[in-house]
């Protein structure tokens, strides 16, 4: 682990991190990479492979459909709104 990996790491995560920071991801990193490892090391040959620790399966519930807000009473609540849907501010920069 490197700096330039924690960047590239965060840079996908869509995070800015000041130089302090870096070091000290740089470092937590390191310890989950390396419990990682330990964890790599353990004996699994007897214990049989599995998708979740519950046993449930599909448990559904039947669809039905109940009231709810009217759309015109729900965008009257909404600073903004084209009539069908709330508007709001972009939040995410895609520029990264």
């Amino acid at each position: 682990m490197d700096r330039e990996t924690v960047l590239r790491v965060a840079r996908l995560a869509r995070l800015k991190l000041a130089d302090a920071e870096i070091d000290d991801y740089l470092q937590k990193l390191g310890t989950i990479l390396q419990y990682v490892e330990q964890l790599n090391e353990v004996v699994t040959d007897d214990v049989d492979p599995m998708a979740h620790a519950v046993e449930l399966k599909n448990v559904f519930r039947e669809d039905v459909i109940h009231p709810s807000l009217p759309r015109d009473l729900a965008l009257g609540n909404a600073p903004k709104s084209d009539g069908q849907y709330f508007l709001v501010p972009q939040i995410i920069d895609t520029t990264l």
